[in-house]
């Protein structure tokens, strides 16, 4: 074949044109860490799920009383023991919301008829004749008030005493961490004990029994994460630029570890709401009239056997917290932590 029949031309061997400026052009907007970590909590479909429903609950938490017509320590005992039931609901019968108890041997009663009770209680009512929807939510914000302020409490002395160990190092990292080892090797249990004994029962000794062993963990935590920051460059230079001690371990490695002091919190708060119920349930939490999800499990199991619902009400309520929590912290630590980082 000759060139003519291929239609070869010297303007094929000639160099592409190339534009310079669409070369350094980035193709995808840059994002910072958090705008990047925000991104893998919404591929998580599990912690964003369970943000939604958190939210709600906290509403509910703080808007829920205010629903019902009926305060959360009132007592009617005239209306005692009824069952849930919800205006529109109590005809269909294969809804818990119709009024209606079982007996022992099988058969069915509306103790609302009998009474002849005109009045509709949500969630039931307890012993005493308390609105069961009011106090639910009522104990809801108090368990979350005890859980947030003992988390914060926790993070702001775990975050400091640890820092100030593992950058200091020698013989004072040596004394705070007996000082932590002994403070682990209390039980909470006896620590509550000796705060009712010297305080009156209420939110103010929980709080602290918590906070006096809580935060050593996130000490632990933190101590570990300065013990490997104190000897990379950016510490280096910032000493070289003659920046002090403070200033060092609070505007440069702290902020380096916001991730693990996040997901650290996220998991205590579950722990203190756990831990404010099991002491409610066993008698050394809330007093009456107060109420928290501890005393109403409490309150619902001396009659889980003839009114279950005063008992699953709660215990349903606070299995949610703690699957939200649980889960939201489990979405965070995927995203913020760099090792779980595909």
């Amino acid at each position: 074949m000759t060139n003519n029949e291929l239609n070869v031309t010297k303007d094929m061997f000639k160099p592409a044109h190339v534009d310079a400026s669409k070369s350094e052009k980035i193709s995808k907007p840059s994002l910072n860490f958090w705008q990047d970590s925000w991104l893998r909590v919404r591929k998580n479909k599990g912690a964003v799920a369970s943000l939604v429903v958190l939210v709600i609950l906290v509403l509910l938490a703080f808007i829920g009383p205010y629903l019902t017509p009926y305060k959360y320590d009132t007592q009617v005992t005239a209306n005692n023991n009824l069952p849930p039931r919800v205006q529109g609901l109590e005809n269909v019968h294969w809804l818990p919301f119709d009024g209606t108890l079982t007996r022992k041997d099988g058969s069915t009663y509306n103790p609302y008829e009998l009474r002849h009770v005109k009045n509709y209680y949500w969630f039931g009512t307890d012993g005493l004749g308390r609105d069961i929807f009011a106090r639910i939510w009522k104990g809801s914000q108090i368990s979350l008030l005890i859980a947030f302020v003992a988390a914060m409490i926790d993070m702001l002395i775990g975050v400091s005493y640890g820092a100030i160990s593992g950058y200091v190092g020698g013989r004072v990292d040596s004394i705070m961490q007996r000082i932590v080892e002994i403070l682990v090797g209390i039980p909470n249990l006896i620590v509550v004990v000796l705060m009712i004994l010297v305080l009156k029962p209420g939110i103010t000794p929980i709080i602290i029994a918590i906070t006096i062993t809580g935060w050593t963990s996130m000490s632990r935590v933190v101590r570990a994460q300065v013990l490997k920051f104190k000897n990379q460059e950016f510490v280096l230079a910032a000493k070289t630029l003659g920046a002090s001690n403070a200033s060092i371990i609070f505007k440069h490695m702290i902020p380096n570890m916001f991730g693990v002091i996040i997901i650290n919190t996220m998991f205590s708060i579950p722990n203190a709401i756990f831990f404010e119920a099991f002491l409610s349930f066993i008698g050394l939490g809330l007093q009456e009239p107060n109420a928290s999800l501890g005393t109403l499990i409490n309150d619902g199991f001396t009659s889980m056997i003839a009114f279950p619902y005063q008992m699953i009400i709660p215990a349903i309520m606070i299995s949610l917290l703690m699957i939200t929590f649980n889960l939201i912290a489990d979405g965070l630590r995927d995203a913020l932590d760099p090792k779980m980082r595909d």
